[in-house]
């Protein structure tokens, strides 16, 4: 069953996702919504540029929750760090996270974030990619040990928690939404999810 963080009485809104860090960027509109997690297969598959694969992730997990309900509205996101072509997800342990904050090390990234919204009712989706560019410090092998005792960020693509010490790592950051670098696009959404009716400054749905 959907873990319901609050109920909304007018139409249900879904975030397809069991991360807490979007949970918490959600959290930040003020406005009702339940959590499903949407279970899926997050493989890339071959020759997928990391861009795609964000952008099929976000629609696929949206989808797939958006199947339970009668009608709602769902939001699904997906995350792939791009090291010139080379997708970096979530590391899942310390090794992994050493070598990708190593690979990073010094260079120039861009965090592909995709958030779809789909209506379960029409099965219309809407789609947007939030791109950052990323510049990272020089590390070395203590400082990268350091971060990751400390923020132990195994659930992170490319084992970057920009929210809490991750910022450190950075030497630049260039991006249109600073909230799609945690993981979730807030801008790109709330304007989606205007086109649906529901005005996050109004705090009602309109239609």
């Amino acid at each position: 069953m959907p873990e319901k963080t609050r109920v909304s009485e007018a139409r249900p809104l879904v975030l397809a996702s069991g991360s807490r860090y979007r949970r918490e960027l959600l959290e930040r509109l003020g406005h009702p919504f339940e959590v499903a997690a949407a279970d899926i297969d997050e493989t890339a598959l071959p020759d997928e540029t990391p861009a795609v694969t964000a952008c099929r992730l976000a629609i696929a997990k949206a989808r797939a929750v958006a199947a339970r309900y009668a009608d709602a509205l769902v939001i699904g996101s997906d995350q792939v760090a791009d090291a010139d072509g080379v997708a970096l997800s979530k590391p899942g342990n310390h090794d992994a996270a050493v070598a990708q904050l190593t690979l990073l090390a010094g260079r120039r990234i861009v965090f592909h974030t995709a958030v779809a919204l789909v209506d379960a009712a029409s099965k219309r989706c809407q789609l947007r990619q939030v791109d950052v560019a990323s510049t990272f410090r020089r590390l070395g092998t203590q400082a990268i040990e350091s971060y990751l005792s400390r923020e132990r960020p195994y659930d992170c693509a490319g084992a970057v928690k920009s929210e809490a010490l991750g910022i450190a790592l950075f030497e630049r950051i260039e991006s249109d939404d600073p909230t799609a670098l945690i993981g979730l696009p807030l801008i790109a959404l709330v304007d989606m999810l205007a086109l649906e009716g529901i005005d996050m400054l109004a705090g009602t749905g309109t239609g």
